[in-house]
């Protein structure tokens, strides 16, 4: 029998708790590790899986030398900042097999300013924008008679927080002053054009020559039902949008094929997983962002669907032979909820500690639970974070999966009724299902 594999998953949230479940069904692997993952990650596996907590994602040479001491076959770098720490470039260095982007291909995700550019000069549509340096000069910009409605984003990573939308100027010189909160990140900052559509998301496999599409996702950002109130890293979403039709997939395809194209003629080239945060207008296709990594929570969707063993599909990657990989998707379709604390995003600290009751019960109803901020204190389940777990369940259409995450949801409590989540996720769907 062939020597089971040692896997290691660099994800602390709801999409390395996908990861691990996904790797646990491998008949290659053997033990997973992750950086630094979270206590309830176990639950979907039968696999031996060790937690690293005290680490942060960018312990780039404590990494290597856990990958050294346990004889690690693969990492699977799914986090921004990561990519951004130049993770893959030194485990390859150290001669380990890794599945995603080097530091030069992610920069699409860790510089929205270099990332603009690399659109325009490769013909993938996109809003209109302006980079800036100062606060000054983007006041200036906005103070000089500009009637347009604004997105202003930090250029660097902000936790999918750093975007704030402005529909007049006086609201765009205040997200300009907000940019300062973002440190680093915010110190160079954009002015992009406010698109009007609806948005989705599209996540390709990528070898550095090739790629194949895997699937769509729509997330939901805002913190309450009917997209009211702040930007979180993601409520919940659906798969497969049915905002996706044949004209929108043949879009999202060309696009791909661009960037990939795009990113070997600059020397970069790009393997692992490159998420295309699009909007449709009229028809047509134009990317609000492009992020190197699985979304989260479109991952917690979009992981179930492969029927593929996920280490055979990591090697074909590392091995440049994306383009023979027969990928199997199936047709159901999944909704995912986040489990919140209350206050997130703004201000949960009072509700850290306090425990999650009923876990077992909602499991029990059979649908998936990823872990993310949550912590086992003794026999108990207790909220570490602002999205404290993620609820997905699946069906023949939105209405049964729809339906099956909320009744597991309502199984879930945070003492103190301190559970936050949104009761809507999917609705574009179903309204056009009822219309």
């Amino acid at each position: 029998m062939n020597k089971l594999r040692t896997i290691m998953i660099i994800d602390g949230g709801g999409r390395g708790a996908t990861l691990v479940d996904k790797y646990g069904q491998s008949k290659h692997v053997g033990n997973i590790l992750v950086v630094p993952g979270n206590d309830l990650m176990q639950i979907n596996t039968k696999k031996k899986v060790a937690t690293y907590q005290h680490l942060k994602t960018t312990s780039v040479k404590e990494i290597l030398e856990i990958c050294q001491k346990e004889k690690v076959d693969l990492v699977d770098v799914a986090q921004d900042n990561a990519v951004e720490a130049g993770l893959v470039d030194k485990l390859m260095a150290g001669g380990i097999d890794v599945v995603g982007p080097i530091r030069k291909a992610g920069q699409i995700e860790w510089d929205k300013a270099w990332a603009r550019d690399f659109m325009k000069k490769y013909k993938i549509p996109s809003p209109s924008y302006h980079v800036f340096s100062s606060v000054k000069d983007g006041i200036e910009f906005v103070s000089s008679g500009s009637k347009a409605s604004w997105f202003v984003k930090a250029a660097g990573l902000a936790e999918g927080k750093g975007a704030i939308p402005a529909s007049n100027s006086n609201e765009a010189i205040s997200a300009i002053k907000e940019m300062k909160k973002f440190g680093k990140s915010g110190e160079i900052y954009l002015l992009e054009q406010w698109l009007v559509g609806e948005e989705f998301s599209a996540f390709a496999l990528c070898d550095g020559k090739d790629f194949k599409l895997v699937g769509f996702a729509q997330d939901h950002k805002r913190v309450n039902d009917g997209d009211e109130g702040p930007n979180t890293g993601g409520m919940g979403c659906v798969s497969n949008p049915l905002i996706v039709d044949e004209n929108v997939r043949k879009q999202v395809k060309e696009i791909f094929k661009k960037a990939v194209n795009g990113f070997k003629k600059e020397g970069r080239p790009y393997k692992g997983v490159l998420y295309l945060g699009g909007i449709v207008i009229e028809g047509k296709v134009f990317v609000i962002e492009f992020n190197a990594r699985w979304g989260d929570p479109e991952a917690e969707v979009i992981l179930p669907s492969i029927k593929n063993d996920l280490y055979e599909i990591g090697q074909e990657i590392i091995a440049g032979k994306i383009e023979k990989l027969d990928l199997k998707i199936d047709k159901k379709v999944r909704v995912v909820v986040a489990a919140a604390a209350k206050g997130y995003p703004i201000d949960y600290a009072r509700v850290r500690g306090k425990k999650v009751l009923r876990i077992d019960q909602a499991i029990k109803t059979g649908v998936r639970i990823y872990g993310a901020g949550i912590k086992r204190v003794d026999e108990d389940w207790v909220v570490a974070g602002g999205r404290v777990l993620f609820v997905m369940a699946e069906g023949k259409n939105v209405m049964e999966a729809r339906e099956k995450v909320y009744q597991a949801l309502e199984k879930i409590s945070i003492e103190g009724d301190n559970l936050h989540y949104r009761r809507d996720i999917g609705w574009r769907d179903i309204n056009r299902i009822k219309n």
